[in-house]
């Protein structure tokens, strides 16, 4: 009796990545790619209409993003299983991937092995983050959940304003402005104002 084949769907805006893909894992005993997606929305459409057991996501893709295409997958078609096949080291794209709902995680520098190693795991209902994302994560935690007074006065620090200047600015006690202050340098991990500013910015907290 033959071996149930594993369904695949590929989701990549790149047509070089997803024609690679489909090849390689073409040649692998127990894997079907039944579909490719070339940007989230169509990733979400396909998983309803196709039924695949994993879909293979970028994180970087017009009209959805990986992460939004996830988290609607997932709530749309629970069974199918999202690996993150990824270029984009962004912790917090990685970590909020993983919450909407991918059970895997590698890099697309990875080699052919380890990607067929994750998903085989993830088809058997097992979590695949390789050691690289995990790392990644560690080394430069998500963003940090910001309440909106702090993001006011972080975006008053990026103006280079006073603690007196934020103090009028908000109608608020220049003791209040730091303690704001404290708290934001807490959550990013900074040293300084300064640091604190630039850690937001990496992390898209400011618009600039």
């Amino acid at each position: 009796m033959d071996e149930k084949k594993i369904k695949i769907l590929i989701a990549d805006d790149h047509t070089i990545v997803r024609t690679g893909l489909t090849a390689l894992l073409g040649t692998v005993p127990g894997m079907e790619v039944v579909g490719e997606a070339k940007n989230g929305e169509e990733a979400v459409r396909l998983t309803v209409r196709l039924d695949p057991d994993i879909v293979i996501m970028d994180l970087m893709m017009p009209k959805k993003n990986g992460v939004t295409a996830t988290g609607e997958l997932k709530a749309r078609n629970p069974r199918t299983q999202v690996l993150v096949l990824t270029s984009f080291g962004s912790s917090d794209q990685l970590s909020d991937a993983l919450k909407a709902g991918a059970t895997g995680a590698i890099m697309k520098n990875s080699p052919n092995k380890a990607l067929i190693d994750a998903i085989r795991a993830v088809a058997a209902g097992r979590t695949a983050v390789s050691a690289e994302v995990r790392h990644l994560i560690a080394s430069d935690p998500p963003a940090p959940e910001l309440t909106p007074r702090q993001k006011e006065v972080l975006s008053s620090l990026s103006r280079g304003l006073t603690n007196k200047d934020i103090a009028h600015l908000l109608a608020i006690g220049e003791d209040r402005v730091e303690q704001h202050i404290r708290a934001l340098l807490t959550k990013l991990g900074a040293a300084n104002r300064t640091e604190a500013v630039a850690i937001a910015l990496r992390k898209h907290l400011l618009k600039i």
